[in-house]
């Protein structure tokens, strides 16, 4: 059997001065969580480990929900990651993308107070004790500040940023889940998706930082005169690290089609407009929305496209965002040599590459998927078909690791919202191509 991975180094989990998670509690919520994970998986994963075969996903799905808001994020990472896992895993695990269950008002009453210091009807005139939704760290209920704005409140569910240390420095069972889930993938790779997920995770229960993220975002959008696209304004006098005040927008998924059809505007120009916008952000804006899915890009009433939640980002630069954009390109258009330019100039490596030998290789990967036209495969990018782009990408990532080639975690990040993306457009416009698209601006 392989040895298990060794496990990254993670940060302390300190979101401020005011905020940090202090030994006690650790010692109390942690003992008593680790003992909750422990009865959860310890019958499932000996099962698995017996078997000494990949899991069923259900069941890996359904352990998931049982452990909580860290293996509910983890498996969304799943859900949105269909070029490094199976696809029976991503299918089975785009069911954590819905509703968690839900805290009761009194519990979300007492973190409201206790974090901003102040009586709830301080505050707001009016709050919604029915949550308008329930995800893995925080929920959002609909509210009226005493200034008579309508807002919407993200709350952090009690216990999450413990519960996260916990979790993730108690891994062990994780990475021996994951070498049964993915024999091939090496221990870096491992360690690294866990240190991602991490940070991730760290980045999304400080709703300080998520607030800031807001008014970056904003000062790019009017910088840029961009009129079609909003992000909600934060409330700072009703906010703080694990309460999110923000102005309430009105509006419908881009990904439904009931609602998208009565709308009486044109939903697939306010596609193409968020698109554009989000596609500048990668050159023009200090970050880029890095979970922009059907929940968190609306189509508002009046024709505009808003972008919430902003809790999970990403940072490229310019040159990097070049070159994945050509990395993207060629592989839509079969050119083997810029393929293997554009791996390079994407990926990271310490050491001089044969860029002849890597054309060569990618030549013979793609003659060896003669079951799929490679030029229609970056066209057919969809969260509904993604078998044959899954699998060319994996074997892409094969060939660019025996180069000693290594993606920077931008890439997977991109990766995901052009699948996103793609599914958007495939509502609104089916059979359009993201990649060959005159109101799609790629390099602005």
């Amino acid at each position: 059997m392989a040895r298990l991975p060794k496990f990254p180094k993670l940060p302390k989990l300190v979101t401020n001065a005011n905020h940090s998670v202090s030994l006690a509690e650790l010692g109390v919520r942690g003992s008593l969580r680790l003992t909750q994970t422990l009865i959860q998986v310890y019958p499932r994963a000996t099962k698995w480990l017996i078997r000494r075969q990949r899991p069923p996903a259900r069941e890996v799905r359904e352990l998931f929900e049982a452990l909580g808001a860290t293996y509910i994020k983890f498996g969304q990472f799943i859900a949105s990651s269909p070029s490094v896992f199976p696809t029976e895993y991503v299918e089975e695990f785009q069911l954590l993308l819905d509703q968690t269950e839900k805290i009761p008002f009194h519990k979300i009453q007492q973190i409201i107070e206790k974090d901003l210091g102040k009586p709830l009807d301080q505050v707001f005139s009016h709050f919604d004790a029915e949550p308008l939704a329930s995800a893995s760290i925080a929920q959002v209920h609909a509210a009226v500040l005493a200034s008579g704005d309508d807002v919407v409140v993200k709350v952090q569910k009690p216990g999450v940023a413990t519960e996260i240390m916990v979790d993730l420095h108690t891994v062990y069972l994780m990475t021996r889940l994951l070498e049964l889930i993915l024999p091939n993938l090496d221990k870096d790779a491992i360690a690294g998706i866990i240190e991602e997920m991490y940070q991730s995770m760290i980045d999304e229960c400080d709703f300080i930082k998520e607030a800031q993220n807001l008014k970056e975002f904003r000062q790019f959008l009017r910088a840029t005169g961009n009129t079609e696209v909003l992000a909600p304004k934060p409330y700072a006098e009703a906010s703080s690290t694990k309460v999110l005040t923000m102005e309430r927008l009105y509006g419908c998924s881009l990904a439904d089609q009931e609602a998208l059809a009565k709308h009486p505007g044109n939903p697939a120009q306010a596609l193409f407009n968020a698109l554009n916008t989000w596609f500048a952000s990668l050159t023009a804006c200090d970050f880029f929305h890095a979970d922009l899915h059907s929940g968190n890009m609306l189509l508002l009433n009046d024709g505009r496209v808003g972008f919430i939640d902003f809790g999970m980002v990403g940072r490229v630069k310019k040159e990097a965002w070049e070159a994945m954009f050509n990395l993207f390109n060629a592989i839509g258009s079969e050119n083997y040599r810029g393929i293997a330019e554009s791996m390079l100039a994407v990926g990271i490596t310490r050491d001089e590459v044969d860029i002849d030998r890597l054309t060569v290789d990618i030549r013979n990967l793609f003659m060896s998927m003669n079951q799929v036209q490679p030029d229609m495969m970056m066209e057919n990018l969809s969260l509904q078909k993604t078998d044959a782009i899954n699998d060319m990408m994996i074997q892409l990532g094969e060939i660019g690791k025996n180069y000693g080639i290594r993606f920077p975690r931008a890439f997977t990040m991109l990766l995901k919202q052009f699948l996103y993306f793609d599914r958007y457009i495939q509502i609104l416009e089916p059979g359009a191509s993201m990649f060959d698209n005159p109101n799609i601006d790629m390099l602005q």
